[in-house]
Formats: structure tokens, C-alpha cells, sequence
């Protein structure tokens, strides 16, 4: 017969391969897990959108929802990777400098000021008016253009590449701003120590003036009292 329960009985998976599967699948995605963290820690650390591996186009929603699949996925109480929890700590921070906070809770939140997303894009802006002007195309064209299309290296990683140039350059220039800064305060802070020092010398030497005053008037009083003796002396006239 065809309805013999025999036939349909063998279709169905046994228990042991069944468990087997979930062993695989298991293993599977913590690879995945494990591939993931490797990206991020390799990631350029100046630009978010690479740390999310995400289109420098994207919308906050897009990003907010990059951001959570991500921040699950490679999360340290789920990723066995011994260096998951830098990975997330890397994710996160970028997140929270590079884009808007309003869409995330505090605990979240290192998705901060809309100034430096705007910031980040200025810079990868110039970057791809460089890529495209080194194509001999107009800065107006369009990511999806079929002239941006099938270049080598692709244009993605073309930008990607100037763009990682140019934040490196703007890097540079603010630690130089920075450490300037501390010079200068370190300047001004030796000015007001030394002013403070020569105030605190100005301060002992007048008390030590003032208590040496008596000393002085006894010497002066001494050396005026010599001075009259001095003159009463008869001077002895010889012959």
C-alpha cells in the first residue's frame, strides 16, 4: 500500500541527526560570531560607518537597526570570542561619537552629537570628490552610476581607502592642536607658579624686615652712641 506508515515514518529525521543539526547550526553561528568580532577589531577605529560596515548614505533607522544587530550579535554573553567584549566596547564608542543620541537609550547611548556625524561625513565627502575627480567624473554622479560599477579595486573600497587617508590627516592635526593647547597651559601654569613663588618671596621678605627691625634699631642706636663718644675724645697735643 502507499499509505504504508513504514515509508512516511523514514522521511522524518531520527533524533540523533536532529540533534546533530543543532550542534551544526550552533557552531556555525558562533563562527559567525567569532568572524564578526574579527571585523571589528580590524576596522578602521576614525570611521563608524566601517565599523558598522555600513553605507556612508544609511539612515538613522538604518544605522539604529545595523547597530542593534551588531551590539546583539557579537554580544560578550554570547559571543565566545576572548576579545568580544573590546569588540562591542569599539562598537559602541563609535557609535556613541559618530551619530545622533536621541535615538538611544543612556545605555547605549555613545550614538552622540549630530556635529560629529556631520563632521565624519564632511571628510568622507572630500574623500569621494577626490575618488571621483581621480575618474575624471563629475562630483555630482550619482554611488549608483553604472560608471562606479565594476571598477578595481570598487569604488566602496576606493573610498573607504581615501577616506581612512583624510581622517588620519584630521587625527593628526588635532592631537598637534591638542598637545599645542597643553603647551600653552602648561605655560601658563609655570607663569602663575613663578608669579605665585616671587609673591610668596616678596611676602617672607617682608616679614623678616619687619622682625629684624628691632636688631637694626639696636644697631643703629649703638652706632649713633659710638659716633657721639667719638667726638667727646680730646685729642692729646704733643709738645
Amino acid at each position: 500500500m502507499s499509505g504504508n506508515p513504514s515509508s512516511s515514518s523514514t522521511s522524518q529525521p531520527k533524533p540523533d541527526e536532529l540533534d546533530i543539526e543543532k550542534i551544526l547550526n550552533r557552531e556555525a553561528s558562533a563562527y559567525q560570531r567569532e568572524v564578526e568580532v574579527e571585523r571589528i577589531l580590524k576596522a578602521f577605529k576614525l570611521n563608524a560607518y566601517d565599523i558598522l560596515d555600513i553605507d556612508e548614505t544609511a539612515t538613522m533607522e538604518e544605522i539604529k537597526k545595523k547597530y542593534r544587530q551588531i551590539s546583539l550579535f557579537i554580544h560578550p554573553d554570547k559571543c565566545p570570542h576572548v576579545r568580544a567584549p573590546e569588540a562591542f566596547d569599539i562598537l559602541k564608542k563609535a557609535c556613541w561619537t559618530c551619530f545622533n543620541r536621541l535615538f538611544f537609550s543612556d545605555a547605549e547611548s555613545e550614538l552622540s552629537d549630530k556635529a560629529q556625524r556631520e563632521e565624519l561625513d564632511a571628510v568622507i565627502n572630500q574623500a569621494r570628490s577626490i575618488v571621483i575627480k581621480a575618474l575624471n567624473l563629475s562630483v555630482s554622479i550619482s554611488n549608483s552610476d553604472p560608471k562606479l560599477q565594476g571598477l578595481d579595486p570598487p569604488f566602496k573600497t576606493r573610498l573607504r581607502t581615501q577616506s581612512k587617508l583624510l581622517l588620519i590627516e584630521e587625527e593628526v592635526r588635532r592631537r598637534k592642536a591638542v598637545k599645542m593647547n597643553l603647551a600653552n597651559e602648561g605655560l601658563e601654569a609655570r607663569k602663575k607658579d613663578e608669579e605665585v613663588a616671587q609673591r610668596k618671596r616678596k611676602a617672607e621678605e617682608d616679614k623678616n624686615w619687619e622682625d629684624n627691625r628691632e636688631q637694626r634699631v639696636d644697631s643703629w642706636r649703638h652706632f649713633a652712641s659710638s659716633s657721639k663718644k667719638k667726638k667727646k675724645t680730646k685729642v692729646a697735643v704733643l709738645g
